[in-house]
C-alpha cells in the first residue's frame, strides 16, 4: 500500500475553515482486552500478578483466563487445541491478539475486509460469543468488540471465578498506553500505510516520543487513547532475524517512580543499566518467562 501520511501540523485557531478532526471510520473507543497464548498459563499468572492484574473469570469451554486490573482487561489463552498456543516456541507466551473496542463490531470487521484484510474463522461454540477478527503480525489477531450498556462479552462467555473482586483497582493508576510491534527490515513504510489505511492510525512527528525507549515510528489511534510503535531491526545486528510480531505492552502511569517503588516491592525487577534504568519518563521489567516484559511511560492521566 502506498497511502501518504497525512500532515499532523496544525491550523493557527484563527484560521477561516474549519479543520476536521481525523477519521475514525470504524469506531475505534479504546483497547478491549489484550490476549497472550501460552502453555504456560500458571506461569504467566504469577508474573501477571505480580504486574497488579488479577485472574476474575474462566472461560466457559475453553482454557482461558480473564485477568483485569483497573480498565485493562487481559486473556490467558492456554487452550491446548488453539493455532497459536501449540506454535509458541518452548512456552514462551505471545502477545497474540489485541481487541479493538469500536461502535460495531460487524460493521468494523466487514470495512477492514472490503480494504483487503484478512479474515480468521470463527471457531464460536454453542452459547458462545462470536467476535469478529482479521489477521495481524506473526499470526496475531485484531479482535473487534463492541459494548452493549446491559453486558459485555465477559458476561456471555466467562464465568466469575467465586470470591473474587471483579473489578481489582489499577495499581499505581496504571492503563494500557500503547502495543509495541516488531517488524522486518526496511517495512516501516508498508506498516504506517497499513494502519492508516485500516484502522485510521496517525502518525506521530519525530520530535514527539515517550518513554525510555523511543527507536521507530509512533502511531496514535483515531480515538487517542493508545499509541502503536513500529520498531524495525537494529541494523547493527545482522543475526536478527525474528519474525514480525507483537513484542510487548506499554502501561501509562502517572508517576513512574512510584509504580516503580510499588512494583519492586511486589517482586518485580527492573533494567537498571547505565544505558537504560528507570527514571520520570518510564521504565522496563526484565524479560521472564524469556519473552515477557512491560514498559512504564509516564502519562498525564
Amino acid at each position: 500500500m502506498s497511502t501518504p501520511i497525512p500532515s499532523l501540523t496544525k491550523a493557527p485557531t484563527a484560521q477561516r475553515e474549519a479543520v476536521p478532526e481525523m477519521p475514525n471510520r470504524l469506531g475505534i473507543d479504546g483497547i478491549e482486552f489484550i490476549e497472550f497464548a501460552t502453555s504456560r498459563p500458571q506461569a504467566l499468572g504469577q508474573v501477571l500478578e505480580r504486574m497488579g492484574f488479577r485472574p476474575v473469570a474462566r472461560h466457559r469451554s475453553r482454557e482461558v483466563v480473564l485477568y483485569r486490573q483497573g480498565s485493562m482487561n487481559l486473556v490467558v489463552n492456554a487452550h491446548p487445541d488453539d493455532a497459536r498456543v501449540s506454535a509458541t516456541v518452548g512456552g514462551h507466551p505471545v502477545i497474540s491478539a489485541v481487541a479493538f473496542r469500536v461502535r460495531d463490531a460487524l460493521k468494523a470487521h466487514s470495512r477492514c475486509m472490503e480494504l483487503g484484510a484478512w479474515n480468521v474463522a470463527s471457531h464460536a461454540l454453542a452459547m458462545e460469543l462470536h467476535i469478529p477478527a482479521i489477521q495481524g503480525p506473526g499470526g496475531s489477531r485484531f479482535y473487534f468488540v463492541d459494548r452493549w450498556d446491559e453486558f459485555s462479552i465477559y458476561d456471555i462467555d466467562f464465568v466469575p471465578i467465586p470470591t473474587v473482586d471483579p473489578a481489582p483497582p489499577a495499581l499505581a493508576g496504571m492503563r494500557y498506553f500503547g502495543v509495541v510491534q516488531y517488524i522486518g527490515a526496511a517495512r516501516s513504510a508498508d506498516w504506517l500505510a497499513y494502519f492508516e489505511h485500516m484502522f485510521d492510525f496517525s502518525a506521530i512527528p519525530d520530535e514527539q516520543r515517550f518513554g525510555i525507549l523511543p527507536k521507530g515510528y509512533l502511531m496514535r489511534s483515531p480515538c487517542g487513547q493508545f499509541l502503536w510503535q513500529l520498531v524495525e531491526p537494529d541494523p547493527m545486528m545482522d543475526d536478527d532475524l525474528a519474525p514480525e510480531h507483537l513484542q510487548r505492552l506499554g502501561l501509562g502511569v502517572p508517576d513512574v517512580g512510584a509504580a516503580v517503588a510499588l512494583l519492586k516491592g511486589r517482586g518485580v525487577e527492573f533494567v537498571e543499566s547505565s544505558q537504560l534504568h528507570p527514571e520520570d519518563r518510564g521504565a522496563l521489567t526484565r524479560s521472564v518467562l524469556g519473552s515477557v516484559s512491560f514498559e512504564l511511560v509516564h502519562q498525564i492521566v
